[in-house]
């Protein structure tokens, strides 16, 4: 691991995991202050027109998806990502275990991102999922959820890769959580250069009082005012 990779490893170690497990408790979602660098925010949109790193690209309106597009990058995966997706993957592992349990899911996660990779892949996916998404003004991404096959791990980040304010205006990353018998709750999530959002994919446990169920979870992004937008999204599990 070089000086760059070991630096970020060290970043993430310390985040303060207590906090954020109590927060995707309560919330289905956590913010990280500054886990990447202004100067790492700037390489990851700078590579954006290198199409020779990315896999694929998505044209949102052509899908439904709502206004922009993304790329996924192609393997091997470039080093800031592939460091944050072996690295955060261990401290989300246990609370995707304690989550399923309470659930009902029989899933379980192992404790090394690469153990994870490789049932994927015996499953038949293959294709890396971590992508980079570029808004412009008037785009927005619809409410979703990220699911590609039939091993998903159910919690995910997004990285704010440009300046609120000096590059776009709007453009909020927004999650909405759908409760049996009760109205949506909406959450918009305020987020600076580098930081990040960690959150639920697709539902996660909540105590009620006839015990624990689950709700259903979706994310977006509002529309852009103003500017250019770019987010890198890690997704954990890889796809069919």
């Amino acid at each position: 691991m070089d000086l760059l990779n070991t630096d970020l490893a060290t970043r993430v170690d310390t985040i303060d995991w207590r906090r954020l497990e109590d927060d995707l408790n309560q919330f289905g979602c956590a913010t990280v202050d500054q886990l990447l660098t202004a100067g790492e925010c700037d390489t990851l949109s700078a590579l954006y027109a290198q199409d020779a790193l990315y896999r694929s690209r998505v044209v949102m309106a052509r899908h439904g998806f709502g206004r922009g597009e993304y790329k996924y990058y192609r393997y091997p995966l470039p080093e800031i990502i592939g460091t944050l997706r072996e690295t955060v993957y261990p401290h989300l592992a246990p609370v995707a275990n304690r989550w399923n349990a309470l659930m009902g899911i029989d899933a379980r996660y192992p404790a090394d991102h690469a153990d994870f990779i490789n049932r994927c892949h015996a499953a038949g996916q293959t294709r890396p999922t971590p992508l980079i998404l570029q808004y412009a003004e008037g785009d927005y991404n619809c409410l979703h959820q990220d699911l590609y096959g039939e091993h998903v791990f159910p919690i995910q980040l997004a990285i704010l890769l440009s300046v609120p304010g000096r590059d776009f205006t709007g453009g909020e990353f927004v999650m909405t959580e759908q409760r049996p018998r009760m109205q949506s709750r909406a959450e918009v999530v305020p987020l600076a250069q580098g930081d990040a959002v960690i959150f639920a994919v697709h539902h996660r446990p909540v105590n009620g009082t006839r015990g624990v169920y689950r709700v259903n979870l979706r994310h977006g992004v509002s529309r852009l005012r103003f500017g250019h937008r770019h987010t890198a999204g890690v997704i954990f599990h890889d796809a069919t």
